[in-house]
């Protein structure tokens, strides 16, 4: 059984109701708390990748950050944006679920029900 990954906000009650259901199911996630140690730009790409998501999948419109940085901006390169989520990794949304060369993002939490076959 592949090792399990939560990008983990504990001030998101999404992110915790995900956290919950992995628990509840016996599973003892590693917890990265993305907010103080970022993915970077590969580990964004890679996780985008297993997700089948592109970044504007996954940034969060109602981000103070996302206005002042102008990011609804369509002609921003994927670069630009990756970067962006790396320099604000509050713009990202959670929580993203990882087992083995799969992803999920859990909202709901329940979608991660799909990644740990339960």
């Amino acid at each position: 059984m592949a090792a399990i990954k939560i990008y983990h906000n504990p001030h998101c009650s999404k992110s915790r109701a995900t956290l919950s259901l992995l628990e509840e199911n016996k599973l003892s996630p590693e917890i990265i708390y993305y907010l103080e140690t970022p993915p970077d730009t590969a580990e964004l790409t890679e996780l985008l990748e297993m997700l089948g998501m592109g970044i504007r999948d996954i940034l969060r419109q109602n981000e103070a950050e996302y206005d002042r940085l102008g990011l609804d901006d369509e002609s921003l390169s994927e670069a630009t944006l990756l970067d962006s989520v790396y320099q604000h990794p509050q713009l990202m949304q959670r929580p993203i679920v990882v087992r083995g060369n799969r992803a999920i993002l859990g909202r709901p939490p329940e979608n991660v029900l799909q990644l740990i076959g339960a």
